[in-house]
């Protein structure tokens, strides 16, 4: 069966996260977080696998896999808006859509519009910090 058509008759992946226990670990607070803003679902639905890797992040669309390094999972808040990211570029791309280059920026609006949900929440000030934080990174990023 297509990957579109699993996605349209609803399919969730079961995540596998694969890295040191370390990895797993700070995985685990993202996967909290993806929870606590409803993103769980539609990120099952386009990510199949994460993975620890020593290189760059990235998204490995023929596998539904995020590759990511312990750098992008040490801020909770940060490494949950890169896999938010990178699942709305998995999407697209099983939409056909452009997903890459100036595709990519309509994923960093989701990923923004991710952390404002994140903020809104009832979070730790710890998180809620990280958040604004994050927020006024990208957000003054993208004004440049």
């Amino acid at each position: 069966m297509q990957a579109r058509e699993c996605v349209e008759k609803g399919h969730k992946h079961r995540l596998v996260v694969s890295g040191s226990k370390g990895f797993k670990e700070k995985m685990k607070r993202i996967k909290s977080i993806l929870h606590i803003t409803d993103y769980s679902d539609f990120f099952r639905t386009y990510i199949r696998c994460i993975k620890e890797i020593e290189g760059i992040g990235q998204l490995r669309e023929t596998e539904a896999t995020i590759w990511l390094n312990m750098y992008l999972v040490e801020n909770p808040v940060e490494g949950a808006r890169f896999i938010v990211q990178k699942a709305h570029q998995m999407k697209d791309y099983l939409d056909g859509k452009q997903y890459y280059d100036k595709g990519e920026m309509a994923a960093v609006k989701k990923s923004i519009e991710f952390l404002k949900i994140l903020e809104s929440k009832r979070i730790s000030e710890d998180l809620k910090q990280q958040c604004t934080d994050s927020l006024k990174q990208w957000t003054e990023e993208w004004i440049l």
